[in-house]
């Protein structure tokens, strides 16, 4: 066969009447056109032309020849528009480089055109070209064709083709997966809110076509799309079915209350019916589901020190004495009522609806996450005593911060010992102190609803007004309130609001404003808000920033037009901190609200006042908390190097990790170099995003970048770095990551230096509340299992942000700990005994090891030191006295003197020897047990309730000839889980809920006590005597 070597004849072809000669040319310049396109390019004119000429039949053939030459030419546009023009002889199943270039080319074009126009409010718009939908079409038929139904479910959410996306689906083999696949698609990866929700209805209808419908799954949808109606229709039918489906609708509420939407679950419970003999839930929990008092104060949890009445003369530390009959007062009720009295009276439906409405509205798993918080308790007391004894009595930042760590570390436990037990350290606390040491209570019993206002009556103003305490204690009181009731307050926001009213003290305003809008959050409830903005009126700067925040908290996510008057009224006031409280208050109302917040945020970050433009940051942070949002991306980026203000840079920062909250692994590779900018306040920026984005998560690369910031030149950079690396590193345990150890000596080292500046010392108090937080038994979650935003978990944290202005802010990092429990729970709501298996080695994600105090060291009498010139002398003499005796003699008496020399040093040779067996001996004893290699098993078996931490979720394996099952296999090990009997005819044994599980509050303390004396035996028998000398 001839070796082609020049295009010419075949060009010259072109230039031919007869149109056969011209088509000849063409289709073997198609052929040829990869070796010879330089050639050809010269005469592409010639090409274009007979594609121009309507009355050449062979157009499409001239356009593929023209869209190959410009595709070798690199101008892909007009590849592209030539491409099109080839019509079906483009093909595109062909395995080429420009095939494929081009198909890419051709689906991005035609992916911007139709955000283009969903985006556009021209009523008028233009069409898409036919021949660009024919080719993204045939290229979504070719991949269904291969059996690729991911790619063809991707590229249709990209192109918004909600009919190719529900083709993909029903053309799958395998469509339950691929409906799981599209809806994680669609909380990731789709952009536009409006777009995101009609994919959501598709999904709704696929997964009601199955035979049997995924109901967790469609509920979960329904929630995004915010249908209260649907999902309380759904639950219903589920209750009048099976035993099955009674515990599905109870697995469906369970994992929507984990999302923490309190609007939504309130509003489903009211839609459902309310049958006459469905009875109240007061009983159902009687056994399983809240703490026995009894057994707190027998165990010593709530019960009182031995400290004595001369220790209580502040108002702060009396009540902390005075609630111990209270509570004893409060048992004796609760055992007299008994829910025997109603349970005849229920039919099964009455009774299955009671439980769902309790799971609802917050009763059933909050009482069980507090037993489990209570029982679970593994928080070290000794670090607190070790803190404690390190800060200067005179540094009032340094013991707030201890009192604001020892609430997060014993958050939800409802142990308040180390408060209990140091009453006189604690009455040091003055003024905004005392605010806050008050407050914090409602942080360590947060959930405690049913005992929440007993426990903190001491402390509330009087008859709805000011009572004779300090007001700083009464609005700690209310703030604290808050937090216990926090995002469940239906029972206390009455008793909130009374007392806002009844008070004109702007700091018992402040508190009682922090607590309506945290028990109020999100509800919108406007009488609340009209008295909350009758307290910014009043223009007081204390008071009207804690209102500003609290009209925030009820508004969240409304995008309601209370944000334009909050606005109007920042530009009207002259106080700083009502500015700065209204800014955040304007961003949480625009929570979650994307697209649609962009007017205000766009009004916000160009105000003058540079309050707003930090405010504005909030507000981008905030409307598209989770997104990872590219447009959202740039502009935070763009204003955290562009502004002037270095608040606004900081914080600009800072958003990024609300931003990119869902893709963590993408934090510290966006902010690394910012990490090592110039300015201290976008480093410290920076740690707080990798913090806030990648908590919880252990991440290598995230640790790699904070690590350097521990030690920046700046303490406050320090701060936030320490702050942030407690946030990653929660419930990492040093197998999983060996830094961890090295974190943790970092911070007992600048709490211990008393050189250390305080904002790093106080930074690294915190970091240590943080890291054992919840009694070691919580992480910071702001999204949930199912991959929903936990509002209450972000407005939190994005609150928590602001304590580099006000401390006391410093507890709404509480709303984000979640606690990483694994409660298995039967059709009674009640815990049965129930085991099942870790599969991996318990030290990878057990508790740390408790602070080992330091040994006591006792004063060891040394040997004599003998010369030994004294040894000569004693020598000669004794040769002296052997020469003056007979001459046999000096050879015994050498020998009598030498073993006399021998007696005489053997009573510091035995003291030597004595003391050298003794250090042998233990030294034999230490090294036994260190010759016995301790082999770690390679799996654990955990009982219900059990602590499982996220990472540790794919290890979780259950029994096959186990007595319960879960409901659903495929959902994660974790959280609230429904168990299927198996054998409902055997008698259930229940998890014993008397007696905690392991040593918590004054058993903890009682444990460090036993630990600093480790020869105490546990048969009460008294401890050896110390070493000594025996003198005869």
């Amino acid at each position: 066969m001839a070796v082609v070597a020049s295009a010419s004849g075949l060009l010259a072809m072109l230039q031919e009447q007869h149109p056969t000669l011209k088509l000849h040319a063409l289709r073997n310049l198609n052929v040829l056109v990869d070796n010879f396109w330089p050639e050809i390019s010269t005469n592409i004119s010639a090409i274009e032309s007979l594609y121009e000429d309507e009355t050449f039949h062979e157009r499409q053939m001239a356009a593929l020849v023209a869209s190959k030459v410009f595709y070798y030419l690199g101008e892909l546009n007009d590849s592209l528009t030539y491409a099109l023009g080839a019509g079906s002889l483009f093909d595109v199943t062909e395995d080429t480089e420009y095939v494929q270039t081009l198909v890419a080319k051709c689906v991005n074009e035609y992916i911007s055109l139709s955000v283009k126009l969903a985006e556009s409010n021209d009523s008028e718009t233009t069409e898409m070209d036919p021949r660009l939908v024919a080719i993204v079409e045939r290229m979504l038929d070719k991949c269904m064709q291969e059996g690729k139904f991911q790619q063809a479910v991707g590229i249709s959410l990209e192109c918004r083709r909600l009919d190719k996306l529900e083709e993909a689906i029903n053309r799958s083999e395998n469509a339950a997966s691929m409906l799981s696949y599209c809806l994680r698609l669609s909380q990731t990866f789709v952009s536009r809110r409006e777009f995101r929700h009609e994919v959501l209805r598709l999904l709704v209808k696929g997964y009601q076509n199955f035979p049997q419908p995924d109901y967790l799954s469609i509920c979960q949808c329904l929630m995004f799309l915010d249908e209260p109606g649907k999902v309380a229709d759904i639950l219903d039918k589920l209750l009048k079915g099976d035993k099955n489906e009674a515990l599905l609708a109870y697995q469906v509420a369970f994992d929507l209350f984990e999302n923490e939407y309190q609007k939504f679950l309130l509003n489903v419970r009211d839609l459902l019916p309310e049958p006459s003999s469905a009875a109240s839930t007061t009983g159902i929990l009687a056994t399983n589901g809240r703490l026995n008092q009894g057994s707190r104060n027998e165990n010593g949890i709530s019960a009182l020190t031995d400290a004595g009445p001369t220790a209580m003369d502040s108002d702060l530390t009396e009540p902390l004495l005075a609630r111990h009959d209270e509570e004893v007062a409060t048992d004796a009720a609760a055992a007299a009522a008994s829910p025997a009295a109603q349970a005849e009276s229920r039919t099964p439906y009455a009774e299955r609806l009671a439980k769902l409405k309790g799971i609802l509205s917050g009763e059933t798993p909050i009482s069980l996450t507090l037993q489990f918080l209570y029982s679970h308790n593994r928080s070290d007391l000794l670090i607190l005593k070790t803190i404690k004894q390190s800060v200067e009595m005179r540094n009032s930042v340094c013991h707030s911060a201890t009192i604001y760590s020892n609430a997060l570390m014993h958050a939800g436990t409802t142990v308040d010992t180390f408060l209990r037990e140091n009453l006189d350290w604690l009455k040091r606390a003055t003024n905004w102190a005392k605010f806050s040491a008050t407050a914090g209570l409602g942080v360590i019993h947060r959930g405690h609803h049913q005992q929440g206002r007993s426990l903190m009556a001491p402390y509330l103003p009087q008859n709805g007004g000011t009572g004779g305490g300090s007001p700083y204690s009464e609005g700690g009181a209310l703030y604290a309130l808050g937090l216990i009731h926090a995002n469940h307050g239906e029972g206390i926001k009455q008793f909130l609001l009374e007392s806002l009213r009844n008070t004109s003290n702007e700091v018992i305003q402040h508190g009682a404003c922090l607590g309506l809008g945290l028990a109020a959050l999100g509800t919108a409830d406007e009488e609340i808000y009209e008295d909350v903005k009758n307290v910014l009126y009043t223009d007081s700067a204390v008071a009207g920033e804690a209102a500003g925040i609290a009209m925030g908290l009820l508004m969240v996510g409304t995008a309601s037009e209370k944000a334009a008057e909050m606005l109007a009224y920042a530009h009207d006031t002259q106080h700083e901190k009502i500015i700065r409280g209204l800014a955040l208050g304007i961003a949480l109302v625009v929570y979650g609200r994307e697209e649609e917040a962009d007017t205000l945020i766009e009004q916000m970050t160009r105000d003058q006042d540079p309050i707003l433009r930090y405010g504005g940051m909030y507000a981008l942070a905030m409307a598209y908390r989770g997104t990872a949002n590219n447009s959202a991306i740039r502009r935070l980026l763009h204003f955290a190097v562009s502004d002037v203000s270095d608040d606004v840079r900081r914080t600009a920062v800072l958003a990024l990790g609300f931003v990119l909250c869902s893709e963590p692994e993408q934090t510290p590779r966006i902010v690394s170099l910012l990490s090592e900018s110039y300015n201290a306040h976008v480093r410290y920026g920076a740690a707080m995003a990798v913090g806030i984005s990648c908590a919880g998560s252990g991440s290598s690369e995230a640790i790699s970048l904070l690590e350097p910031l521990t030690s920046d030149a700046v303490d406050f950079v320090r701060q936030g770095a320490l702050i942030a690396m407690a946030m990653v590193l929660l419930q990492t345990t040093e197998a999983r990551e060996p830094r961890v150890a090295s974190f943790r000596r970092l911070l007992e080292k600048i709490i211990n230096d008393k050189h250390e500046e305080t904002m790093s010392k106080m930074g690294a108090i915190l970091a240590q509340g943080i890291l054992d937080a919840g009694g070691r038994n919580v992480a910071i979650m702001l999204q949930s299992r199912t991959g929903h935003d936990r509002v209450t978990a972000v407005v939190g944290m994005a609150v928590f942000s602001q304590f580099w202005y006000w401390y006391p802010l410093i507890y709404f990092i509480s709303l984000s700990f979640a606690p990483t429990a694994f409660i298995g729970l039967n059709e009674e709501l009640r815990m049965p005994k129930f085991d099942f298996i870790s599969d991996t080695k318990p030290s990878l994600f057990g508790y740390p090891p408790s602070v080992v105090p330091p040994a006591a060291t006792s004063a060891v009498k040394l040997p004599t030191a003998v010369l030994s010139t004294s040894n000569r002398a004693k020598v000669r003499g004794a040769k002296k006295e052997s020469e003056n005796k007979s001459g046999k003699a000096p050879v015994q008496e050498g020998g009598a003197t030498a073993s006399s020399t021998n007696a005489e040093g053997s009573g510091d040779g035995d003291k030597e020897s004595t003391s050298t067996m003794k250090d042998k001996n233990a030294m034999d004893i230490e090294g036994g047990v260190e010759k016995k290699a301790v082999v770690e098993p390679s799996s654990e078996v955990l009982s219900n309730p059990a602590r499982v931490v996220p990472a540790q979720e794919k290890y979780i394996k259950f029994k096959e000839d186990s007595r319960y099952a879960p409901l659903k296999l495929k959902r994660a090990p974790s959280g609230f889980v429904m168990l299927r009997d198996m054998t409902p005819s055997e008698p259930v044994e229940l998890v014993s809920t008397d007696t905690p599980v392991s040593a918590g509050g004054a058993s903890a303390a009682a444990a460090a006590t036993a630990a600093a004396a480790p020869m105490a035996v546990d048969d009460n028998e008294p401890p050896p005597p110390e070493p000594f000398e025996y003198v005869p």
